[in-house]
């Protein structure tokens, strides 16, 4: 495997940081402190300069007026978004559209991907549960009803739902499968009740009554799921790197300039490894995310499957960003709790980032389980 970063995908990493330049953390009211105090949810005027850099399509097939990129330059980007806590629903909408695009009727992808990829109708996708394999965390299901669908059940802490225009949902059938269905905010049945996240961002609970669709808006492909949930948790875990990385170099920052006993606090021996741990849990966080973006983007068979170097790269992920953020809390001292500083606004996201597609934990079990049934040779 080669993790050499392509000419193509470097460029959009370095539009993304030429975009998110000019956005500071600390310039709204806190939703951390304040549940709701952001009332406009998703940042428009970022959103548009996002699909002016043409970063909302990077996923997207040149014949939808992307540029075709893989997993990978997706990460990038979202690294780059959490470096700035980017209020936009850029993981969902790009993960939504690429599996509409991989697995969708021709219908759907005429209509949705190209005005998608330009930024004019924004997508989401509905958790499903810790790691989507336990069938009592199925909310949602759909039935067969001439030809068409009926979708009834309730899915909570919808991200960005209230911001968005149609909601890719997990649903189980009466088969015992997973199906995928695009669900129009504005459809017949269809409700939403505020919900907030341990960031203190806006979610929605979405209520399902009775919801009819056809089948151009369902998608039923064997692996569709796998393969959306896989990415979500690959861009989760881009997020958490990245929101990682901006932590310890604010930490950087201040233990370089605060003295103490008349020497700044980096030069302490204890205030140094405590660092240095957690550049060596940033390191592992970003191996095993390119390693599980690259099976991903590839395909590539391995002795286990992609779950599991998906699993890996998440649980590192969870641990990793938790312990950087608590970290970044103890060497700052008061000032780390100080809501005139930024620092409190990482450690909600990090919270919400830890538990975003089940916790470490759950990720551990899923890879026993994996590990049992594909025992190493």
């Amino acid at each position: 495997m080669d993790f050499t970063l392509t000419e193509e995908q470097q460029a959009a990493a370095e539009a993304a940081r030429g975009v998110f330049a000019s956005v500071a953390p600390d310039t709204v009211p806190s939703p951390a402190l304040t549940p709701g105090a952001v009332a406009d949810g998703c940042d428009r005027a970022l959103w548009t300069r996002l699909a002016e850099a043409d970063l909302l399509s990077l996923l997207l097939a040149p014949e939808h007026g992307g540029s075709g990129l893989d997993p990978v330059a997706l990460c990038l980007v979202l690294r780059e978004s959490a470096k700035v806590l980017a209020r936009v629903p850029l993981l969902e909408h790009s993960a939504a559209a690429a599996a509409v695009q991989a697995y969708g009727s021709p219908e759907a992808r005429s209509e949705l991907l190209a005005p998608a990829g330009r930024g004019e109708i924004v997508l989401t996708v509905a958790p499903h549960g810790r790691t989507g394999h336990d069938p009592a965390e199925r909310a949602v299901t759909a039935h067969r009803d001439g030809t068409g669908w009926v979708l009834d059940g309730t899915q909570t802490a919808v991200p960005w739902a209230y911001d968005t225009d149609i909601v890719l949902v997990p649903a189980h059938t009466e088969t015992d499968r997973t199906v995928l269905a695009l669900v129009r905010r504005e459809q017949e049945g269809v409700t939403l009740a505020e919900q907030f996240s341990t960031s203190g961002e806006r979610l929605g609970e979405l209520r399902l009554d009775s919801v009819r669709i056809t089948d151009r808006d369902l998608i039923d492909a064997d692996g569709a799921w796998d393969w959306l949930r896989h990415l979500l948790t690959i861009g989760t875990c881009a997020l958490a790197l990245g929101l990682g990385e901006q932590v310890l170099r604010m930490t950087s920052d201040y233990t370089g300039k605060r003295e103490q006993f008349g020497h700044p606090l980096a030069t302490f021996q204890a205030v140094a490894m405590q660092a240095a741990d957690r550049f060596i849990d940033l390191r592992a966080m970003e191996v095993t995310l390119w390693q599980a973006a690259w099976r991903i983007a590839s395909g590539t068979p391995g002795a286990l499957p992609t779950a599991a170097d998906v699993a890996v790269a998440k649980i590192w992920a969870a641990e990793g960003v938790r312990r950087v953020v608590q970290t970044a809390q103890h060497l700052h001292g008061g000032f780390g709790a100080d809501v005139d500083y930024p620092l409190h606004r990482y450690h909600a996201w990090a919270k919400h980032l830890e538990l975003t597609l089940g916790p470490a934990a759950a990720h551990e079990e899923t890879l026993g389980d994996l590990l049992a049934a594909h025992p190493p040779t």
